[in-house]
């Protein structure tokens, strides 16, 4: 009566009951981080005092913070270059492809847990592997062999009926079902995907499904390990690691979903949030200014070969600047391979580096208000890097169909043949560095590398004001921006602070600063979005001391709490209108918190006292009042 995801958990299973709610540790076999995480990650693992990393394996990628614009990234790949070298972690040399597709095909396997210091970590679930995004410091806390603790999620069933027609693509499925459950509908639920349509879709379609799974607040999303699964394997040299993983034909689910693949259509995201969901078909004709393809979602050889075949005799619209980033080095021989690459090239499309890029702001900003679209996961606003844009999300076949009109345009109008997977791949791992864990050679420090801020154990009682008051839905890219001016900071928590909430209040810095510390008060799901434990971080640093919200996306609160920062709960939504900017709010008796709290909290300003609570088991009770994982630690 299993499911895929409980067939998984339950190999791995170190503390708890899988009951739906109820607290559970996991080993963990594999780690990945990135560069916008790992420099953080690895200082706290050095931290933590291991003498080499006790996963069966753990990789260290270099794909964000790939513009060298100063000596601040250069300098901190060769940190990341040297530590992983020193702990046992391999090294995926800049230029190799972004962390997910790169794992994906040289790493991941089915039946393994993977635990990412980035939200898009699910994309191995496209391979049946149980594969969470988390805040860096619970990634080096797993490489140091410590169990990953969650909430044993719920099971969410949905089946995929039929198969996708013409024009019509995998990305259109997961755009569907955001529209279906919301950017919070996935909130505590992994997401299972079965029936007859799954054997249609190949793993990177599978992975596209769910790398944007991140976007419903999902813990993770996952396909059944089957006969597909093995031919991808196949083709990557790696059969010997299939391992068949079904859902048992009575398995239980806690809600269940269809989608009728013959009837879905080509899908968009308009602005401002992966979730805002319409078709096409209904947008058709309006003018673009922007197309940029690839990132960690839609940069597989087949997506790819796709955009070939469509743009083959066509010229990029005169109206549209147009960028493509492969996934992987891997991705880019193959089209060079095919003849591929010179059909792309041809047409005008600017060729990008095989990295994150564009989509985490590294480069190819919007003109100002310009209308972009992208086949990325995320169109936050300000994420692009300009503020006055448009994002909207789409397939490559969207992308690039519309792309050559300068329009948007339906792929199902166009005659071109879907590309076909290759028979087998050419596998060619020399940028990626295996570790021989020497001591003896040196982990070179960069300047902007600078000592990891440790916050104080939380005081019995804290009175302070609120620093800002903010919206629903508010993001990580919010709290902490991202971009090529701020990211070079990453290992700089000082310097990276002053950047802090910067698109919604731009004084928030100075006022922390000034004021030592504060609160912030927040709508629904605060938080969502990428795994970026600076946002949390930062606020720390900064005084930080509790966030009050209607609710929050998973990584962040557990980052909050990683940080000894309060995530709090309001027990009655209707307070949170009665609060506002540099309302005066104290806690009190906060040593004596129990698990699954509840505090009474007075304001000053306004004389009147309100009810939160802190639903934490005893661990992260006990996290909180150390001020964090790593004084616990």
């Amino acid at each position: 009566m299993n499911t895929v995801s409980e067939k998984i958990l339950s190999a791995h299973l170190v503390s708890g009951e899988m009951k739906k709610g109820q607290p559970i540790s996991i080993r963990i076999d594999q780690t990945l981080t990135q560069d916008a995480t790992g420099t953080m990650a690895y200082l706290q693992l050095e931290s933590i005092g291991v003498d080499k990393v006790k996963t069966e394996l753990s990789v260290s990628y270099v794909d964000h913070n790939t513009l060298q614009n100063g000596f601040e990234n250069a300098d901190d790949h060769k940190y990341l270059q040297t530590v992983a070298n020193r702990y046992g972690i391999y090294y995926s040399k800049v230029g190799n492809g972004i962390c997910h597709q790169v794992h994906l095909e040289r790493f991941a396997r089915p039946g393994k847990t993977l635990l990412g210091s980035d939200s898009h970590t699910p994309t191995a679930g496209g391979i049946g592997s149980i594969a969470i995004g988390a805040g860096g410091l619970d990634v080096a806390a797993a490489m140091a062999g410590r169990a990953f603790r969650l909430n044993m999620p719920a099971i969410v069933k949905m089946e995929l009926k039929g198969q996708l027609q013409k024009g019509v693509a995998a990305k259109d499925i997961i755009l569907k079902v955001l529209s279906m459950l919301s950017v919070k509908g996935g909130v505590g639920k992994i997401i299972e995907y079965c029936g007859e349509g799954v054997k249609t879709l190949s793993v990177p379609q599978r992975a596209t499904i769910t790398n944007m799974g991140a976007e419903l607040g999902a813990t993770t999303s996952v396909f059944p390990s089957d006969e597909r699964t093995y031919e991808f394997l196949k083709k990557q040299h790696r059969e010997d690691e299939f391992v068949e993983i079904i859902a048992d034909e009575d398995a239980v689910y806690d809600e269940e979903y269809v989608i009728d693949l013959n009837e879905l259509e080509p899908l968009m995201a308009l602005p401002h949030s992966p979730d805002n969901v319409v078709t096409v078909a209904s947008m058709a004709g309006r003018p673009i200014d922007q197309v940029l393809i690839g990132s960690c979602t839609n940069s597989s050889y087949l997506d790819l070969a796709t955009v070939a075949n469509i743009v083959k005799g066509h010229t990029i619209a005169s109206n549209v600047s147009c960028g493509m980033s492969c996934g992987s080095k891997q991705v880019l021989t193959a089209l060079s391979q095919t003849g591929k690459l010179t059909d792309i090239i041809q047409s005008g499309i600017r060729l990008l580096e095989s990295t994150c890029g564009p989509c985490i702001g590294m480069g190819q900003s919007p003109a100002t208000n310009a209308f972009s679209l992208r086949t990325f996961n995320r169109n936050f606003y300000g994420r692009s890097g300009t503020l006055s844009a448009s994002v909207a999300l789409v397939s490559c076949e969207t992308a690039i169909a519309s792309a050559i009109a300068g329009v948007i345009t339906d792929p199902r109008t166009l005659d071109y043949e879907p590309a076909q997977d290759l028979e087998s791949y050419l596998v060619d791992d020399r940028c990626i560095l295996k570790p021989d864990c020497d001591p003896q050679k040196e982990i070179v420090r960069g300047p902007n590398i600078k000592p990891l801020p440790k916050n104080t154990k939380l005081s019995d009682r804290i009175e302070k004001q609120v620093i800002i008051k903010v919206k629903d839905n508010i993001t990580t890219d919010d709290i902490m921006p991202a971009g090529a001016k701020v990211l070079p900071y990453r290992s700089n928590i000082e310097k990276i602070s002053e950047f802090c909430f910067m698109n919604q209040k731009s004084t928030f810095h100075d006022e922390a600063i000034a004021k030592n510390g504060g609160f912030i008060i927040a709508g629904q799901n605060y938080g969502q979005g990428s795994s970026r434990e600076h946002a949390a971080l930062a606020p720390m640093y900064l005084g930080i001391k509790a966030v009050i919200a209607k609710s929050f996306a998973r990584i962040h609160q557990a980052n909050l709490i990683n940080f000894g920062i309060l995530p709090c709960l309001f027990q009655d939504e209707n307070d949170y209108d009665r609060i506002e900017e540099e309302d005066v709010l104290v806690f009190d008796h906060l040593q004596e918190l129990l698990p699954n709290s509840t505090l009474t909290v007075y304001n000053v300003t306004k004389d009147f006292y309100f009810a939160v609570s802190l639903p934490y088991n005893e661990e992260q009770i006990t996290i909180l009042k150390n001020g964090g994982l790593l004084n616990s630690l």
